[in-house]
């Protein structure tokens, strides 16, 4: 999957979209063709076969679709919850409200949850300094008890380690390209570490770009 080469001016945001949907779209030069990316807190969900895209460090995105339907989407998520302090927020940062999000819009547009198949990815170890939190492995243990909980089948993953990911679904066909980073820039990590402390301060604040 190549980088991202040029945004589309033309798209603008349906004001009748849900909370959190996101917006963002340019070129994937690996496919030649337009795709959404997905920032922390936002979910997509479409029936074509666009690509939607994100980049994972402790962060963990699942993929759902319903394959008699053919319709998908991904999510992308910070933090199971609202951890030790008790912060629960209505967007989709946390792992519990990424989840029901995603699940909801896929009901709208046709799919049934007990059709449902999942592919994981995410969790990674980049946050040297905070082993403490273990947030990747608190995201994976989430994500796969969620699942088993709501009994939708998992059909693949690609958990933990210590490597960011790009990720790309495609929602019609099902199918996931990952692609492991060699290397994570520290001002890349210390994004991350600034997004969580805002996090825990104001939960509803707005989100930024982790990676």
């Amino acid at each position: 999957m190549g980088m991202p080469v040029k945004e589309d001016p033309m798209f603008r945001k349906d004001p009748a979209a849900p909370i959190g949907f996101a917006t963002f779209r340019y070129t994937e030069r690996g496919f030649d063709r337009q795709a959404v990316k997905v920032l922390p807190g936002e979910f997509y969900v479409d029936a074509e076969e666009i690509p939607i895209v994100t980049v994972l460090g402790s962060c963990v995105a699942v993929c759902l679709r319903d394959p008699a339907a053919q319709v998908g989407g991904m999510n992308h998520f910070l933090l199971p919850d609202g951890g030790d302090s008790g912060l629960a927020g209505s967007a989709g940062r946390y792992g519990v409200n990424a989840m029901e999000m995603l699940i909801n819009e896929l009901v709208k547009r046709g799919a049934q949850r007990r059709r449902l198949e999942a592919k994981i990815f995410g969790g990674g170890h980049v946050m040297k300094n905070l082993t403490s939190l273990n947030v990747g492995e608190r995201n994976a243990k989430f994500t796969k008890d969620f699942l088993r909980t709501e009994d939708i089948r998992l059909l693949s993953e690609d958990l933990l380690d210590v490597h960011p990911r790009k990720v790309c679904f495609l929602p019609k066909s099902g199918r996931a390209l990952v692609k492991k980073l060699a290397a994570v820039d520290d001002s890349l990590v210390m994004q991350e570490k600034l997004y969580q402390s805002r996090l825990a301060e104001k939960p509803v604040a707005g989100d930024i770009e982790l990676f």
